[in-house]
């Protein structure tokens, strides 16, 4: 009797170590199938509207739009670049307020060459400072959209093509396939082309309204998953009552190839100057040699207590040498959201993507002051102060409340430290969640020692 209650006991034991094995990976483990779905911004996506404004003798002028319908995820420089493939032999003759990439082979032609002859042609936006005989509204901003809450004014981003070789009217024109969006890399795929009633336009002195002739709508959606096979941001966590500063998980964004040198950027190297101005020629990120190794980190320090209001400081740094976060945004979930009473040197915005539900802020820089986070080095950071008024129902600093549930960074989740590792009261005797498998292992192994001794 007394072996088998040994077996059992030896079994549990083992079974509760593999158990906490897979928890302590699985913490370490920052994204999962679901979030490709965002759940902060569950209707967030890219609408692209093709309007037919007029008909020519081979096809149609068009008005191409890109709406950037998502609360905090912006496209930066260097800009969107949007793909199709033509139904049938169709070719763009002429193009404002953008272009596309490559003409194509145009050599049938003859007189009149075409603006691009390729099947699947790419259009990228045109610059700042472009002509204005060849721009139209809402073009010419380098493929630079901002998010919806940001500025939504700047959130859409226009061009105009004279397509040949298609159809004449409503009912022999044939829609694109096969759309295509880069922001500037992967991570969206968009839908079919989709037609839908006219769009209608008033007028400047709203006394009359007007209609594209013929309207298709391509909606496309982002995951991160495609966008990037690392994460590009985490989080580290410290308080005013525990000495322990909690660090980003180590490896959170990949680890450091020590047998490739060149990775990563030393920051005490001699030539350190000459390094990155090397890596400045490709978009990857040219990250500092950190244990995290992720191209930014945001710090949440719990600074102050008071009667009746707390302190935090957010504190953002930039890893990367090769890039300026221009229109950077920051997203924080926490419960005290529904009591911020003041924030200094960010703007914010409350953000509610379940109704009743106000847990969700929305911080980005101050135009002109810090709405540019600069490349790694000494100006490689912003930071700034929030002030909380505390709700006595649900108030504590116990078991790591005061510190945030996720956080996003221009719209990419950002890798959080386990739960164990918040930093906890000093009269907090133990933080170790006692689980019903620990309590069930250590009554078995208690009563294998009596009986062992019977």
């Amino acid at each position: 009797m007394a072996n088998m209650f040994l077996f059992i006991a030896r079994s549990f034991f083992k079974l509760a170590s593999f158990s906490f094995l897979l928890l302590f990976l699985f913490s370490f483990s920052s994204f999962t199938s679901t979030e490709a779905y965002d759940p902060l911004d569950p209707n967030g996506n890219i609408t692209i509207k093709w309007d037919i404004m007029s008909w020519t003798p081979d096809g149609y002028v068009a008005v191409v739009t890109i709406y950037n319908f998502q609360q905090y995820r912006h496209i930066q420089a260097p800009g969107w670049t949007l793909g199709w493939k033509w139904a049938k032999k169709e070719v763009i003759w002429g193009m404002m307020g953008g272009q596309t990439t490559e003409q194509g082979d145009c050599s049938k032609f003859k007189g009149n060459i075409p603006h691009c002859c390729k099947k699947d042609p790419t259009v990228v936006d045109l610059l700042p400072g472009t002509p204005y005989n060849q721009q139209i509204a809402n073009c010419c901003k380098g493929g630079v959209l901002n998010s919806w809450v940001q500025d939504p004014s700047t959130a859409a981003s226009s061009f105009q093509l004279s397509v040949g070789q298609a159809g004449t009217t409503n009912k022999t024109v044939r829609v694109p396939k096969n759309f295509t969006l880069k922001a500037p890399g992967p991570g969206y795929t968009c839908g079919p082309a989709k037609i839908v009633k006219p769009t209608r336009f008033v007028t400047a002195d709203k006394r009359r309204v007007t209609q594209a002739l013929m309207t298709w709508n391509v909606t496309c959606t982002y995951s991160q998953f495609l966008a990037q096979k690392t994460p590009s941001c985490c989080v580290s966590l410290s308080s005013f009552y525990n000495e322990t500063i909690v660090p980003c998980p180590q490896c959170a964004c990949g680890c450091q190839n020590t047998s490739q040198p060149g990775s990563c950027v030393d920051p005490k190297a001699p030539h350190i100057a000459s390094v990155v101005s090397a890596g400045k020629n490709n978009l990857a990120p040219l990250v500092q040699c950190t244990s995290h190794m992720c191209p930014v980190r945001i710090h949440w320090h719990v600074k102050l207590n008071y009667k009746e209001y707390w302190r935090v400081k957010v504190t953002i740094t930039n890893f990367n040498y090769n890039m300026n976060y221009t229109q950077w945004n920051l997203v924080a979930q926490h419960p005290n959201f529904d009591n911020l009473t003041q924030i200094f040197s960010f703007n914010y915005k409350s953000l509610t993507p379940y109704t009743g539900i106000n847990d969700t802020g929305m911080l980005w820089g101050v135009k002109f002051y810090n709405d540019l986070l600069s490349q790694a080095g000494p100006l490689g950071n912003v930071q700034s102060e929030l002030l909380f008024r505390k709700d006595k129902s649900t108030f504590t600093f116990e078991k790591g409340w005061a510190f945030p549930r996720r956080i996003y960074f221009n719209g990419d989740n950002c890798v959080m430290p386990p739960p164990d590792a918040y930093p906890w009261l000093p009269n907090a005797s133990s933080h170790q969640l006692i689980s019903t498998l620990s309590l069930l292992t250590t009554l078995v192994a208690a009563m294998a020692f009596l009986f062992g001794y019977a």
